[in-house]
């Protein structure tokens, strides 16, 4: 696992957001969680974050340190693993005092709903940076959550290394708070935030550094082939891989996106993702065959992308 990581991390790799994997009484699932991270890895993603498909906002911190080690036992050498923290002050402050001890270099911090301001935010930030003595990657997806000028300056003081952006717009090409966040700390320390196909107007028209996305942890070699795609500004190219994630992607909007991916994992066949960690409950039983079929035929293609690659 890597233990320092730079800005252009952030391109090298979709950020992949996995499930976590529980047994029945809701202890780590060992086995599950190393077949998935081994099939991401396969499929050439090597950055593995840990944040709202995981449901990191209900682990209890008891657990917190435990379950981050034996994600990070299973990751490879060169992968980048990166946990969340948050969304509130006093976890903020509880997880700081255990990744002080601990190997990451970076952490996201998941986006508070609760009572906040703008300022205090920033406030939060700082504190949990200079506390734990690592990074954050600050995850938005509200208008003017954080001030842009004030993400510049921790960016500056070294407490903010980057942000996941997913504020949801009518039309993703017009968003001036992202323009304002681009002057703040600049294009390549931004990731879209949405996963796969807001990836490409985010991509095209702000330049951002990459993504992240759950539908990844199924198909990890044909979201990379999409990542390279539009850092190469193939544009065509880049729409013509989105039909591979739409029916699942579909599924993930009307049924909730954590929910419906956790379930998709396990339907797939890939690995058997357990039961979800309280306070959701897994994707609703109406949308399990359609699941199934949808999370299939995406993990088919992405075999097939594979085995097209080996041949080549």
């Amino acid at each position: 696992m890597l233990t320092h990581a730079e800005t252009s991390e952030l391109a090298r790799s979709v950020l992949a957001v996995p499930p976590l994997a529980l047994t029945p009484e809701l202890d780590f699932a060992d086995a599950a969680n190393a077949a998935l991270i081994r099939h991401i890895e396969a499929g050439g993603v090597s950055t593995l974050l840990y944040g709202g498909n995981a449901n990191v906002q209900n682990w209890p911190v008891s657990r917190f340190r435990d379950w981050l080690e034996r994600l990070a036992g299973m990751a490879a050498e060169n992968s980048w693993v990166i946990p969340s923290v948050g969304p509130d002050w006093g976890k903020l402050m509880d997880q700081a005092a255990i990744l002080k001890h601990m190997r990451f270099p970076v952490a996201m911090a998941l986006p508070m709903t609760g009572p906040q301001t703008a300022d205090g935010v920033a406030r939060g930030l700082q504190d949990f940076a200079a506390a734990a003595g690592v990074k954050l990657i600050v995850y938005i997806r509200s208008e003017n959550y954080v001030a842009p000028e004030a993400l510049g300056r921790l960016v500056e003081q070294g407490a903010v290394f980057g942000i996941k952006y997913a504020v949801p717009r009518r039309t993703i090409e017009q968003d001036a708070y992202l323009d304002a966040l681009i002057a703040a700390v600049g294009r390549a320390r931004i990731v879209s935030g949405f996963g796969e196909p807001p990836a490409v107007p985010h991509m095209r028209h702000f330049g951002l550094a990459g993504f992240t996305a759950g539908c990844v942890c199924l198909a990890p070699a044909l979201s990379m082939q999409l990542l390279r795609t539009l850092q190469a500004q193939d544009w065509a190219a880049a729409e013509r891989l989105l039909p591979h994630f739409a029916p699942l992607e579909d599924l993930r909007e009307r049924g909730n996106n954590i929910r419906v991916l956790h379930t998709a994992v396990t339907l797939s066949g890939l690995a058997d993702m357990g039961p979800i960690l309280p306070l959701l409950t897994e994707a609703d039983p109406a949308l399990h065959e359609e699941i199934r079929a949808a999370a299939r035929a995406l993990l088919a293609a992405e075999m097939a992308h594979r085995a097209g690659r080996a041949a080549a």
